[in-house]
């Protein structure tokens, strides 16, 4: 689903009226029985408290660049810096309070776990990190996801590959078939891929095992 400015415009709206971001109950923009996705905007300076905590292990991937601040309790407060696209492991926790001290609002997708790992997560002998190191690198990896960032200069083809996984994917800016911020669930295949555009096409791919 393509986060267009009239939805991001909205979310505004809603955080506006409920403390700085997305209600814990705002609609999806994936749901299946492994991951619920959607997307947190902060407005700047304005505390938010979340006093349950989240009971999920969650992947956040930023959407813009910006820096917050977040308390655990009577803990030290954190100072996290971050730029778009970058991807961050969150733990489940207890309640804590989040703030976005950038002068703008900021957007995360985030993406939270519903369960545990089935098992150990299969192997291919075509996975594109190994057959197609020069385009697929990990980002990181537990026992949870796996995090691949892609990258494709102008009309760049690739390895014949295979996916073993379900994953979801950020596309990171304009590319053939895709825009800047598109989400999209995709699920196991094998196939090569080209990037028919005059562009570098990135984008990161969040592996559920």
């Amino acid at each position: 689903m393509r986060i267009t400015q009239r939805c991001t415009m909205l979310a505004l709206l809603l955080a506006a009226g409920l403390g700085a971001q997305n209600p814990p109950g705002a609609a999806a923009i994936i749901d299946t029985p492994q991951v619920r996705v959607h997307i947190a905007t902060l407005l700047p300076r304005t505390p938010l408290p979340f006093q349950t905590g989240h009971a999920t292990n969650r992947v956040f991937i930023y959407l813009d660049t910006g820096v917050t601040t977040r308390q655990d309790g009577s803990d030290k407060v954190q100072k996290i810096e971050f730029h778009r696209g970058d991807v961050r492991w969150r733990p489940a926790s207890g309640a804590y309070v989040a703030e976005n001290i950038s002068d703008h609002p900021i957007r995360i997708l985030e993406i939270d776990l519903k369960g545990k790992p089935a098992g150990p997560a299969p192997v291919s002998k075509l996975d594109p990190t190994v057959v197609d190191a020069k385009h697929y690198k990990i980002e990181f990896e537990n026992d949870q996801v796996r995090v691949l960032r892609v990258h494709y200069d102008a009309h760049d083809k690739g390895e014949l590959h295979e996916h073993l996984l379900n994953r979801v994917v950020l596309y990171l800016n304009d590319q053939t078939g895709a825009k800047a911020d598109d989400v999209r669930i995709s699920g196991p295949g094998t196939h090569t891929e080209q990037n028919a555009g005059d562009q570098p096409a990135d984008r990161i791919a969040v592996e559920l095992k």
